[in-house]
């Protein structure tokens, strides 16, 4: 799908024009205080009941919220179980990983919550996914092994080659296979149904890669703690992608219905989408130190994700504009690689520092899924107007945003 936006002129001309890094933003993000208080938060999965089902580390419980925003809790049997992720599995049941307890849970969309000892004792049980085979494959971050449990509660464990590996991250991939990460040994690792294993080294030293999921173009991504967003094909090849935050511990990733792969920052608080060509945009979480971690897409089409201090669940529209900015020859060069779940309004606005403001464009677009790539330019004869910050962003209708995103450039002479 390819949207034209025309050639923009302004007058006078403008020799140089210094370009900053844009920021972005949100607006009607949704809030969702946890009853229980200091509960953590942590893993997050779409429900097959048309609901979000979370892990509650610290408060011991498994939650689950509609779409609505109406919450429900359920305690986890086992006493300070610290339970981390979470998944839907066959049947239309949920599984959770009890990592201080080493315990595989299962619990019904009633509430109603079965556990199965693992057998390898202190070998805490980490990332959970529903494999091609019809049962669920785990992670056990100390006794490193991947484990298989069927819905019956039959438990099969596969040594990892690399002793001490760190294993935490696991997820179905297109080639009928799982991925997992090894965040202590710097591999993405790949193992069969049938539980043959191989590994893959990330090129870059000293890799703690974390989450893994399956993208829309049919390679696996992951974050990677090095501050990386990683991506790697089914045949092995790796690219990592360098986050623009320093520091910011890129933790849960997921698949958006806008094409694009979200990310969660926990150590910053924000929110990161990353296109399939690697072009990354990152959005404030709307609460302060809220160290989000898990992020799902919802049946409602948006972004779900957990804010582990915050004690919230949230909401975001899957959308985003990647936009960057660029000056030459007296034209300023809108790049956008725009996504969105849902038909919206695209808006640009020029500001000036002097409280001036001009509409640059105003175009009803459909969904862009995956996300497409578009331009506008701004000249030649840019004129001189000081600091001038371009405003770009998607509505559904007056006053109810999506999402925005600036790029300041100063045109002064």
């Amino acid at each position: 799908m390819h949207i034209t936006i025309g050639r923009l002129w302004l007058a006078a001309f403008v020799p140089v024009l210094a370009v900053t890094a844009p920021a972005a933003t949100w607006s009607n993000i949704a809030i969702y205080p946890v009853p229980t208080s200091q509960s953590d938060p942590v893993g997050i999965v779409a429900g097959p009941d048309g609901a979000l089902w979370f892990t509650e580390s610290l408060g011991n419980k498994i939650g689950s919220i509609t779409t609505g925003g109406a919450i429900a809790e359920y305690p986890v049997p086992t006493a300070d179980s610290a339970v981390q992720g979470i998944a839907a599995g066959p049947g239309g049941a949920l599984w959770f990983t009890e990592s201080s307890a080493d315990n595989i849970g299962r619990i019904t969309t009633t509430g109603v919550v079965t556990e199965y000892p693992v057998p390898t004792a202190f070998s805490q049980p980490y990332g959970i996914a529903a494999g091609p085979d019809g049962a669920l494959w785990f992670t056990e971050l100390f006794g490193n092994n991947i484990g298989r449990i069927t819905t019956a509660g039959a438990i099969t464990e596969y040594p990892e080659p690399t002793a001490d590996s760190g294993l935490y991250g696991i997820t179905a991939g297109p080639d009928g296979a799982l991925w997992f990460v090894e965040s202590f040994g710097g591999k993405i690792g790949r193992i069969t149904t049938a539980g043959a294993i191989t590994e893959y080294p990330i090129p870059t030293a000293g890799s703690e890669p974390f989450a893994i999921a399956w993208g829309p173009d049919g390679a696996l991504w992951f974050t990677d703690l090095a501050n990386y967003i990683g991506r790697i094909t089914t045949g092995g090849l790796i690219t990592e992608y360098p986050i623009p935050t320093a520091g910011s511990q890129p933790y849960g990733i997921t698949s958006g219905s806008d094409g694009a792969l979200w990310f969660t920052e926990y150590q910053h608080g924000k929110i990161g989408r990353i296109t399939t060509a690697g072009l990354i945009t990152e959005y404030p979480a709307p609460t302060a130190n809220s160290y989000p971690w898990g992020i799902t897409k919802g049946p409602d089409g948006a972004l779900w994700f957990t804010e582990s201090a915050g004690n919230n669940m949230a909401r975001a529209p899957a959308c985003g504009l990647g936009l960057s900015a660029s000056f030459a020859n007296g034209t300023v060069t809108l790049n956008f690689t725009l996504g969105t779940s849902t038909p919206a309004t695209w808006f640009g606005n020029l500001l000036t520092s002097t409280g001036g403001e001009r509409q640059l464009w105003f175009k009803s677009i459909p969904a862009v899924a995956p996300p497409d790539s578009f331009t506008v330019t701004l000249g030649p004869g840019f004129p001189n107007l000081g600091d001038v910050t371009i405003v770009s962003g998607l509505e559904t209708a007056p006053g109810e945003g999506l999402c925005y995103e600036t790029a300041g450039v100063d045109s002064a002479q």
